[in-house]
């Protein structure tokens, strides 16, 4: 767990490293570890150069991937875009996995929700939370993961009218503001406790996420909150069919 932990954590700092330089970076800082072993906790954990995302980024080949509708777009208001991702969460003994959306021009986490196996349901669950709470958004943006890609996943989003983006392969930047999530999250709350537990985790992160979103000034948005932000630039608020 200590090993993956470092993977992670060096992750975040160059997520453009792959297994051999992983091995290398590790090396000299005293771990007696090899190139084999790395891949497979990689694997593990769903860590893919360039493209860091828990199991996420390994699409289906069945499921049809939807074009990026951000690029050159101007995102200023609340619930013009929101984005989705899931993380890697490394706990005392095992791990779990995050996922959250984002609304993307205030940086407000809107739901989230923890799991400890990969799978859509979780997901889903907590992007019907956010449409139940906040309206609709018009565009959704994802990577091209199989949970994002699935009939289930893209079925909710077309119910509710909403268009789908989805991130190019291997450039995790498109999603940059959920990846800046990830970082503030662990440095600032996981790597600091060494959950014991998943209901530890979970109010580790509840607690976390209400001071990210409440009290945390952001220096994107001139150092107010994502809530103040939302709450003072939302026009409309439409309702979920």
């Amino acid at each position: 767990m200590k090993l993956m932990r470092r993977i992670d954590e060096l992750h975040l700092d160059a997520p453009y490293a792959g297994s051999r330089m992983l091995r290398d970076m590790l090396r000299l800082e005293g771990f007696k570890v090899g190139r084999k072993r790395i891949r497979r906790l990689m694997k593990l954990m769903g860590i893919q150069a360039l493209y860091r995302k828990p199991n996420t980024s390994r699409k289906q080949p069945a499921h049809p991937i939807y074009p990026y509708l951000l690029r050159n777009l101007e995102i200023t208001r609340p619930n013009h875009v929101w984005a989705a991702d899931i993380t890697y969460i490394p706990m005392r003994r095992g791990f779990v996995y995050l996922f959250a959306v984002l609304d993307w021009a205030s940086r407000r986490v809107l739901s989230w929700r923890l799991s400890n196996t990969m799978t859509t349901d979780f997901c889903i669950e907590a992007v019907e939370e956010a449409i139940a709470r906040f309206g609709t958004p018009e565009i959704f943006n994802t990577d091209q993961g199989s949970q994002f890609t699935s009939m289930e996943f893209t079925g909710l989003l077309k119910q509710h009218g909403i268009a789908i983006s989805m991130d190019g392969k291997g450039c995790w930047r498109d999603n940059v503001f959920v990846e800046r999530l990830w970082r503030s999250i662990k440095y600032e709350e996981v790597y600091l406790h060494a959950y014991e537990t998943v209901t530890a985790a979970r109010e580790g992160l509840d607690r976390y996420i209400r001071f990210y979103n409440q009290r945390r000034p952001h220096s994107a948005l001139d150092g107010i909150t994502p809530d103040t932000f939302y709450y003072e630039n939302l026009l409309t608020l439409p309702m979920a069919a």
